[in-house]
């Protein structure tokens, strides 16, 4: 046995055993997780969408450069990897070369690995760029990040010299392979290197490779880095449809003591992983409305501070004392930032590595409602309204279906059952009370018969769908209006439900089918948009202007509306539509989702001004939008800035029956 050899059984030895006794930290971690885990299923996707997103890089690639980057890293290490496990092989034993695959596949591979480690460093030397001179505002300062640069570098850097000094050392038959390292080598040539001398820097930059990459082995526990390891996983695992529901709770468990996180250990090992996989990459935290409003929130911050409060707490959860388990809020996660969320969903709609914030702010609301009666002041009102009147507005139930006087709408109970109806359509409680939504919904309803569509409304048995409960944290408020709602819709047999909210739209559609509920769904923008598209309705007059439309996140990011809304508009004839700088997915939240319609902002810059001010960068004149809450926000901007009587804020239902 070598010196070499023998040197290296004992710093890989010791460098495994450290990030092996690391990695069993986290992995215990994990499995020391109370909250409930998510099933595992539709296995051919989740390899699929595995695929496309880690070794195809994917959504990593929609942040064109740096994705660049990144993916030139990613495969770089891949193939690199492979010349490092012969060198390690080489170095236990001086015969296991890879040569025995042939010598052109052999001088293929030598080609590659040259190749890819100049990939690499053209990689790191951009991220580096990008991370210590243009200084992206969204990334932030990370010594972690600056410490995993210079390694990488450092072993690309290594590789190189190591490849030079053995080709001037050794002359190897496959060194014209080196496409990179022979010019190193000619290089060294002039400076009159001796065989020895060569022979022995070659050494030297082997060990300083080899004991970088244990080095890195080591490192990688306790950075964050560890995505390398946890992505992969956590992308597996990610939910299959963004816009599923969220976990119900069981309250007739009697075993059940804890609802919501009071506590890190209270989340799913899921939830853990989630932790493992960010990346600090800081692009959820560039489409996050509250944080570019001056809200304490960052979803970055959110998920790197439970990460901190999991390792802070991992000797009393390892040793099974609940007891010493410091509370999930403190110092930097915040009660304001937990009330700070929207729940538009940017932020996982952005993450690389398929991160779900929103359901953990969702769990910890959960425990502050229901456990610690820790909520916004206004928010009691709104409980008390949903309780006692089936809204969160003060409105008795006995006025919810007084918006239809007039307009010979039948009942529910008038209808009997909905066998003989194409849909039943739900109002909300923004249509039902809210006097501008009215419009709205008689708006749909015009529409509805002009295409001779047979349809009725629940009335006055119609109650809140709860979706504002659920998100603020009472899910017992929630479940408790859900079944109503159920039961009344089964009683009459409905199949079918077209709705113009979207908040009612996500819920009944995905939410309810946990309550016992399961309902053909449809929001107004996709039902209009059935209609054109089949000739039961079209628009003859025209209007010459230019609007902009506004995405609701519970539509869009929620439920991958996007174009049927465009369509309806667009229909129009002579509308141009105009995209305001932030659209689709990546659109600007209204500010009115995950219970914020009753909140009031407290920090920064109000979330619909700054939405509204990038309608009014558009020129148009008119703001379209298809949520009643969107369509509040957007009007009280518009409003804030002045601009009443050069911009109109309507719903697209509004727009198409005034031209139809």
């Amino acid at each position: 046995m070598t010196w070499q050899t023998l040197a290296f059984l004992v710093v890989a030895g010791t460098a495994l055993t450290i990030s092996g006794k690391r990695f069993m930290i986290l992995y215990r971690l994990l499995k020391s997780q109370t909250g409930k885990a998510p099933e595992i299923n539709e296995i051919g996707k989740r390899i699929q969408t595995t695929i496309v997103n880690v070794l195809g890089q994917k959504a990593v690639l929609k942040d064109r450069w740096i994705g660049i980057a990144h993916t030139a890293i990613f495969w770089g290490f891949i193939v690199i990897s492979f010349g490092t496990v012969e060198q390690f092989l080489m170095t236990l034993y001086s015969g296991a070369s890879f040569e025995f695959i042939g010598k052109g596949p052999y001088s293929l591979f030598i080609f590659s690995q040259d190749f890819f480690t100049l990939f690499v460093l053209i990689g790191v030397l951009f991220a580096a760029y990008r991370r210590l001179v243009l200084r992206p505002k969204n990334l932030g300062q990370s010594s972690d990040a600056n410490n995993v640069l210079l390694f990488t570098g450092g072993l690309m850097v290594s590789i190189f010299l190591m490849n030079g000094f053995h080709i001037l050392a050794a002359s190897p038959e496959y060194q014209d392979s080196f496409f990179v390292s022979k010019h190193l080598a000619a290089l060294f040539s002039g400076f009159g290197f001796e065989h020895e001398t060569a022979e022995g820097l070659y050494t030297f930059f082997k060990w300083v490779h080899m004991s970088l990459v244990l080095g890195f082995a080591v490192y990688i526990p306790g950075s964050k880095h560890l995505h390398i390891v946890a992505a992969g996983p956590n992308t597996f695992l990610r939910k299959l449809e963004r816009e599923k529901g969220m976990t119900p709770i069981n309250f007739e468990d009697e075993t059940v003591t804890q609802y919501g996180v009071a506590n890190v250990s209270q989340m799913s090992w899921k939830d853990a992983l989630d932790l493992y996989s960010c990346t600090e990459c800081g692009r959820c935290q560039a489409l996050c409305p509250a944080w570019n409003t001056q809200k304490p929130l960052s979803p970055k911050n959110l998920i790197v501070d439970l990460k901190k409060n999991l390792h802070a707490n991992k000797a009393a959860i390892l040793e099974g004392k609940p007891e010493s388990i410091t509370h999930v809020i403190d110092d930097h996660v915040t009660e304001d930032v937990i009330w700070a969320c929207t729940s538009c969903r940017a932020c996982e709609i952005a993450c690389p590595v398929f991160i779900e914030h929103t359901d953990k702010i969702y769990d910890v609301r959960r425990n502050l409602v229901m456990m610690e009666s820790r909520f916004p002041a206004e928010v009691q009102a709104v409980f008390k309204n949903m309780e006692t009147n089936g809204t969160p507005w003060a409105f008795s139930p006995s006025e919810r279906a007084n918006w239809a006087e007039g307009l010979n709408i039948k009942t529910m109970a008038e209808a009997g059952s909905a066998a003989d109806l194409d849909v039943l359509l739900w109002v909300g409680c923004a249509g039902a009370y809210d006097d501008r939504n009215k419009s709205v919904v008689k708006s749909f309803v015009s529409l509805l018969n002009k295409a001779q569509i047979k349809f009725a409304i629940l009335g006055t048995e119609e109650t809140c769908t709860g979706d504002a409960a659920r998100r603020i944290g009472n899910e017992y408020l929630f479940q408790t209006l859900a079944k109503t709602n159920v039961e009344t819709l089964n009683r009459y047999a409905v199949k079918k439900i077209v709705t113009a909210c979207p908040h009612c739209f996500n819920t009944l559609k995905n939410e309810y089918k946990d309550m016992g509920g399961d309902y053909e769904v449809f929001h107004h923008s996709q039902f209009i948009a059935h209609l054109l598209s089949t000739g039961k309705l079209k628009p003859t007059k025209a209007m010459d202007e230019t609007i902009t439309f506004h995405d609701s996140c519970y539509l869009g990011r929620w439920n991958n509306v996007y174009e049927q809304p465009r369509a309806v508009l667009s229909s129009i004839p002579k509308v141009n539509l105009v995209e305001m700088k932030q659209h689709h997915d990546q659109g600007m939240c209204c500010g009115a989702g995950g219970g914020r319609m009753w909140m009031e902002e407290h920090h920064g810059a109000r979330i619909n001004v700054t939405r509204t001010e990038q309608a009014i960068e558009t020129k148009a004149k008119t703001v379209a939008s298809s949520c009643p809450f969107c369509l509040t926000m957007i009007t009280d901007g518009v409003k804030t800035k002045d601009m009443t009587d050069k911009i109109q804020v309507k719903d697209i239902a509004e727009l198409l029956d005034s031209t139809t």
